[in-house]
């Protein structure tokens, strides 16, 4: 499963948050970004609990103002999955 979670930060850490999140083995991109938020990461992993705990692991960056996950696929299936069922 997958998931994108957006990250809001103070501002000028942009850069030290990205690379602190880049060593967390679950993530597969995370990229700046303009608006409300300020960082779009990527994540991967196994099942909802190992999603949770990764999380929770970007929660402690002690910088952040707030973190959203909007997006979470692999829980029942995708569109794309139904789609070549039918």
């Amino acid at each position: 499963m997958w998931s994108y979670v957006l990250v809001a930060c103070q501002p000028g850490t942009e850069k030290g948050v990205i690379s602190e999140i880049r060593t967390i083995p679950e993530v597969v991109e995370v990229n700046g970004i303009m608006g409300k938020h300020d960082i779009i990461v990527k994540l991967s992993t196994e099942n909802p609990d190992k999603m949770e705990l990764v999380v929770a692991q970007i929660r402690k960056i002690g910088i952040l103002d707030s973190i959203t996950m909007p997006v979470l696929y692999g829980q029942g299936g995708t569109i794309d999955e139904e789609m070549v069922l039918s």
